[in-house]
């Protein structure tokens, strides 16, 4: 025992010896940090000149921060859903495949350190990350996403870490996409791995990585929502991390699109919202004495980005790449002959929603469709339709699913999602919408805003329905037939149009009303392409958008909410508090 415990100190000193000395003295390191970007490269909106929030402004701020602090002393990473969410992504996604992705590009131009994958990210497919991956690795900022396990090894899919030298310290980045992925993503885009809990892993992954490389700072960056930090939430573990992980410094996190920072005495807590609105800052302060560190602090704080002042120079250098995605997404498409608002489908029928299901039924053998608004609040105006306008009326690469469902499931899944949507009321001056008055950090909503998801707001159509909002949770739901005039069976099933999202379990109705998602191939009767690919192939073949056809009472059914004379003045009245208008 006593020659094995000489061995093991004699191991232990010349691992020491071997590894690099601290000097002592102060150290300050300055972090910042993006997520949820969605694309927001340009500065351009394409379309009148207009401008917006961007990476080209972002980059304005993080130089600034650069110069006064020294580039040598200040960590840049990511905390995913970069691919997704634009014009320009979609176009270096999928129709020019040839030129390398602007993406790494981006990057690199920007010094990025490093970047976590994001469930957005997983869901362009494999052509595209398994690219993106490669790029961003030349590019020097690594694509990391330990928790993404190999089905064949069980081995990490991406890089778990990367080693960075910033401010004289030697710094471990831990990586990791979202757990619930399974939840919103067939299959076939994730094929080869699975994804385990962050909360489950990390402690081991920190443990073993400050075993092997001995950094003087480890910062964790995770495309995981905040959560509540009751380890209740899949997709939410940010704070679960927090609350019990020892060793990390800073974690930074995103998903939520809520911008929010926190500091205690060992760690911080980065997320700076989405789509290029703020740059998350820190800084650390540590004291080196005796080659260890005796003491750290933080700061933290949330940095406005202004639209203005994009990056004259940056621009400049993608100006090429600028100038082909506009060119693709100005291209003419069609004509629209009616005004689509995204918010009118909070409050019944809509022509948005009519244009969603009659796209929906189209696709065979759809018989019902389900859907919801995923735009919160997206206006097209009437008049010629550009490539670009897709985008608002369908922000999303999701497929078209069609599932065989029962009547009684139907139904009760249609009371499932109005009970996320409205209030039972008994008079026309109560709230009919579940809203509260409280500014929304997803959606930029000031004064009132919706308490649940309205991405979640599925209405259904090739049915005729109403829904009584004087009636509770399970009675709402009064069904009288299909759109056709045939009877609607609570026994017989129907083929069920819905998205990839909602089939792969995403919001959770599905679930709610019984459907293992688990096993929803086992009802999957049909598949379709993106959505928004179904919305240009209908724009090809019927020329425009007309509120006559998509609005079809024998297509599409009707539905309302009952009865109107308590229904509509509550709906007007919540409406207005939530649009101001």
């Amino acid at each position: 025992m006593k020659i094995r415990h000489l061995l093991l100190s004699a191991c232990a000193l010349l691992a020491l010896s071997c590894g690099r000395t601290l000097k002592d003295g102060e150290y300050t390191l300055t972090v910042l940090s993006t997520n949820d970007v969605h694309s927001t490269w340009f500065d351009s909106t394409y379309v009148d000149g207009g401008i917006r929030k961007s990476l080209f402004a972002m980059n304005h701020y993080i130089d600034s921060v650069r110069k006064a602090d020294g580039f040598e002393n200040v960590l840049l990473v990511d905390a995913g859903d970069c691919l997704q969410g634009d014009n320009a992504a979609y176009y270096y996604n999928y129709i020019d495949t040839v030129t390398p992705h602007l993406f790494p590009r981006l990057l690199e131009y920007m010094k990025y350190d490093a970047v976590a994958v994001g469930n957005h990210d997983i869901e362009t497919g494999h052509p595209v990350y398994d690219r993106v991956t490669a790029d961003l690795k030349k590019a020097g900022a690594d694509f990391l996403a330990g928790n993404a396990i190999r089905n064949d090894n069980g081995k990490p899919y991406f890089p778990l870490y990367k080693m960075v030298e910033k401010a004289g310290l030697r710094i471990a980045v831990l990586g990791y996409t979202n757990a619930n992925i399974k939840a919103w993503l067939t299959e076939e885009l994730w094929s080869g791995m699975h994804f385990d809990s962050i909360a489950d892993m990390i402690q081991d992954d920190v443990d073993r990585v400050i075993a092997k490389e001995h950094p003087d700072v480890v910062v964790a960056t995770m495309h995981s929502a905040c959560g509540q930090g009751d380890g209740t939430i899949l997709e939410a573990e940010a704070l679960d991390a927090f609350n019990k992980v020892r060793g990390v410094d800073w974690l930074i996190c995103g998903h939520d699109h809520r911008p929010y920072v926190e500091t205690r005495d060992t760690c911080a807590l980065l997320n700076s919202g989405s789509h290029s609105r703020y740059v998350a800052h820190g800084k650390m302060h540590l004291t080196v004495k005796g080659h260890k560190i005796v003491s750290k602090s933080f700061e933290t704080d949330l940095i406005p980005v202004k639209a203005e002042m994009a990056d004259p120079v940056m621009r400049a250098h993608f100006q090429k790449d600028y100038e082909a995605v506009k060119a693709f997404t100005l291209k003419e498409v069609g004509i629209l002959n009616t005004d689509l608002w995204t918010r009118d489908a909070y409050r019944g029928m809509s022509d948005y929603m009519n244009l969603i299901h009659t796209l929906s039924l189209g696709c065979e053998p759809a018989e019902i469709s389900f859907g919801a608004p995923l735009t919160y609040n997206g206006h097209v105006e009437p008049g010629i339709l550009k490539y670009n306008d897709l985008f608002t009326i369908y922000p999303f690469e999701n497929q078209l699913f069609v599932v065989s469902m029962t009547g009684e499931e139907i139904k009760n899944y249609l009371e499932i999602s109005y009970d996320k949507w409205i209030n039972t009321i008994a008079k026309a001056d109560d709230h009919i919408l579940k809203i509260r008055q409280n500014d929304d950090p997803r959606t930029q909503q000031k004064g009132w805003s919706f308490i649940n998801r309205s991405y979640n707001f599925d209405s259904a159509a090739g049915i005729n329905y109403t829904v009584d909002v004087t009636k509770p949770f399970g009675q709402r739901i009064v069904i009288s037939g299909m759109a056709d005039g045939s009877a609607f069976e609570l026994e017989r099933k129907y083929n069920v149009a819905m998205t990839s999202y909602r089939a792969s379990g995403g919001g959770g109705l599905l679930q709610e009303a019984g459907i293992d998602t688990d096993r929803i191939d086992d009802r999957t009767v049909a598949r379709y392409p993106e959505i928004r690919n179904i919305l240009y192939d209908y724009l090809m073949e019927n020329g425009s958008i007309d509120p006559e056809v998509i609005g079809d009472p024998k297509v599409i059914g009707q539905w309302k909410f009952v009865p109107e004379k308590i229904a509509g003045p509550a709906m007007d009245r919540d409406m207005k508090l939530i649009f101001k208008r």
